[in-house]
């Protein structure tokens, strides 16, 4: 009997990767836009619309002759403002929803498109109305500064062979150097389609009870990562915000919901969003969705993305970003602005010698020549 063998969903596929860098091109489009509109006087619920608006233009534009190949937002547009750290995605109901941007604020935007399961993400931290005219200094320059570098050591770190507790401990060193330290708890994770959430994971700043007990990974050929940096200029230590949470996910854990709203919530979400996450702003009606996730998120099945605060004076740069590991290097898929050390102006430096020549290195790999065959000997 014939078995029907089911498609490679690895990055050995070239449809695979063109599904990646396709969605990769609708998020890092649509992260320039709300980047480009973070401008004195724009209001954070206008950014998350306008970054969800883009990525559903972008992806009208992709794969267009296929019409029943899943696309959609894997990451809904946050944009999280000063010592907001993450996940800020404001309801038109929320007391915040106005909350408009000055001058000088910083600013961490983050947003991703899958097609067919697969998923760029993008994230990125500005400072509203700076220029080479009017550069980031102190502790916000050290942040973002801390942020590009450890992103850029990530991403020659994940070739294949290296362990992901090597990441930890030259992230570390890195956000020293810039007088900052990865926020406690954030972690990476290994992208599988429709999975944001894989086996393997880098943890930047583990918690004291985490250290031992964090499994270790080794990096392989066509894995795929969703790299996570968040360093702050405090200690390391967030709390949960006072903002109500409005970015939710399917954990994949199964219940009998006893609630008709919670049954009914779960199949939207289901139906509508799949496995990725999801903010309320974007649900059929807000109020019934919300009383739903109660029992969805106190049983488990469903994920919220709590927001966390900073404490007051201390700065948090972020860079997210979608890599594809090949056997030829780190492919990095998602950016965000580049970054511009006449714009980022830091008095601080990386010295550590270590680290300097990993950040020399190049993200490709070379492949040894191969041994010429030995010359047979004739008599």
């Amino acid at each position: 009997m014939s078995t029907t063998k089911k498609p490679d969903s690895t990055i050995a596929n070239s449809n695979v990767v063109s599904k990646y860098k396709a969605a990769a091109e609708v998020s890092n489009s649509a992260i320039h836009k709300v980047l480009s509109a973070c401008k004195e006087g724009a209001k954070v619920i206008d950014l998350c619309k306008l970054g969800d608006a883009a990525i559903d233009v972008g992806l009208s534009t992709q794969y267009t002759k296929d019409k029943k190949l899943n696309k959609g937002v894997s990451y809904p547009t946050s944009v999280s403002v000063n010592s907001i750290v993450c996940h800020y995605a404001p309801g038109s109901s929320d007391t915040a929803a106005e909350q408009a941007l000055n001058t000088g604020d910083v600013v961490r935007v983050q947003l991703g498109a899958h097609i067919d399961g697969y998923a760029a993400v993008a994230g990125d931290t500005i400072v509203v109305g700076a220029s080479e005219a009017n550069p980031v200094t102190g502790k916000a320059a050290d942040a973002i500064a801390a942020a590009h570098h450890a992103g850029e050591a990530i991403q020659r770190l994940l070739k294949p062979g290296n362990k992901n507790m090597v990441v930890t401990e030259r992230v570390q060193r890195i956000a020293k150097a810039f007088g900052c330290k990865p926020i406690e708890n954030i972690v990476s994770h290994e992208q599988k389609q429709n999975d944001l959430d894989g086996e393997k994971q880098i943890i930047l700043n583990p918690a004291s009870d985490q250290r031992s007990a964090f499994p270790s990974c080794e990096f392989a050929p066509y894995e795929v990562y969703l790299v996570d940096v968040y360093v702050t200029t405090g200690d390391g230590h967030t709390k949960k915000s006072a903002h109500r949470t409005n970015i939710y996910k399917k954990t994949g854990t199964t219940y009998q919901l006893k609630t008709k709203t919670a049954r009914a919530a779960y199949n939207q979400i289901s139906q509508k969003f799949g496995n990725f996450p999801f903010t309320i702003r974007s649900c059929e009606d807000e109020r019934q969705m919300r009383m739903g996730l109660i029992e969805c998120t106190k049983m488990g099945v469903v994920q919220a993305f709590d927001i966390h605060d900073e404490k007051p004076g201390a700065v948090v740069g972020q860079v997210t970003f979608t890599a594809l590991v090949t056997p030829n290097g780190v492919e990095r898929i998602t950016q965000g602005v580049a970054f511009d050390s006449k714009i980022i102006q830091t008095e601080k430096k990386i010295d550590d010698p270590e680290v300097l020549q990993l950040l020399q290195t190049s993200t490709k790999i070379k492949k040894k020549p191969a041994k010429k065959p030995a010359a047979s000997s004739t008599s």
